[in-house]
């Protein structure tokens, strides 16, 4: 029995050499991914801006920003998330998280919040969309064919026409379809609505596995106590979860906890290329695929 391995990153500096040490430092021990937070009233550099600036810098860790839908336009965080997998090579994801917060509401000032049925009603519209945008080019849109001067193949570009309550949005995307089609995407249970997720992250004490999803249990490793950290894994692993998601100090983690889960048989670095291989996540097929 082996085990995926993920880490939380939470920092509030605008230094990139901090977060490109702190990745680095994961990308080395072949953590299997991380999450980068973030929410409008949080002092700190853009989750997707930073995930995007360390890509080039790593070769084997999935990059899963959190990306607010509440104040954000669905056709921006497509065109941004599919920027993240081309330059990480199909290893980028997307943690989705409403916002109900008032004070968030009132930094953008553009509308009054929303209560939580309608918060995740538009961020499951958002959901949609987004992935309609990253479907909207096909695999072999792009034909360069300097000969004839012809560089895509209009028949395969799609409008995506999505008109719901929220926004609307015709398409097609601005950039290419993502190289994974679909990066993965991941919802914290109760932060945003979870149909259509590939990943669930979900608190130790109530983790069990979950069929078409893969469950990563949240637990904290505090400095020091790896030990008491080490415990829970095993028990979490036992329940039949996919992985675990761990929060606190990187270091602790990466010098302490993964040699150990790896002398365990728990964990083992995988060679996948991109994140939705490394998970065992299904081919994202095309909805056009057979358009044009």
């Amino acid at each position: 029995m082996t085990i995926l391995l993920a880490v939380a990153l939470d920092g509030d500096s605008f230094a990139a050499r901090d977060w490109i040490q702190a990745v680095r430092h994961a990308d080395d021990a072949r953590i299997d991914l991380l999450t980068f937070d973030d929410d409008f009233g949080r002092y700190g550099p853009d989750a997707v801006l930073t995930a995007a600036r360390v890509a080039p810098l790593t070769r084997h860790v999935g990059l899963v920003p959190v990306a607010t839908t509440t104040h954000t336009e669905p056709f921006h965080l497509s065109t941004a998330l599919a920027t993240l997998d081309h330059v990480s090579h199909g290893r980028a994801g997307w943690q989705v998280r409403v916002s109900a917060d008032p004070a968030e509401a009132a930094l953008l000032g553009r509308r009054a919040p929303l209560d939580r049925d309608e918060l995740f009603a538009e961020a499951a519209d958002v959901v949609e969309v987004v992935r309609r945008l990253w479907d909207s080019w096909q695999d072999d849109a792009i034909i360069k064919d300097v000969a004839t001067g012809r560089f895509i193949d209009r028949d395969r570009l799609h409008h995506v026409d999505f008109a719901g309550r929220y926004f609307s949005v015709k398409g097609p995307s601005t950039v290419p379809r993502p190289p994974q089609g679909r990066p993965v995407l991941a919802v914290a249970e109760g932060e945003a609505p979870d149909a259509a997720a590939d990943v669930l992250f979900v608190p130790a004490e109530r983790a069990e596995a979950r069929a078409g999803r893969k469950v990563f249990a949240d637990l904290t490793v505090r400095a020091g106590r790896h030990r008491d950290a080490m415990v829970r894994i095993l028990a979490a692993a036992q329940r039949g979860v996919d992985g675990v998601r761990l929060r606190g100090d990187l270091l602790t983690v990466i010098r302490e906890l993964v040699p150990e889960l790896r002398w365990r048989g728990l964990f083992r670095p995988s060679g996948a290329g991109t994140l939705r291989d490394r998970l065992g996540l299904p081919v994202a097929v095309n909805r056009y695929r057979t358009a044009g």
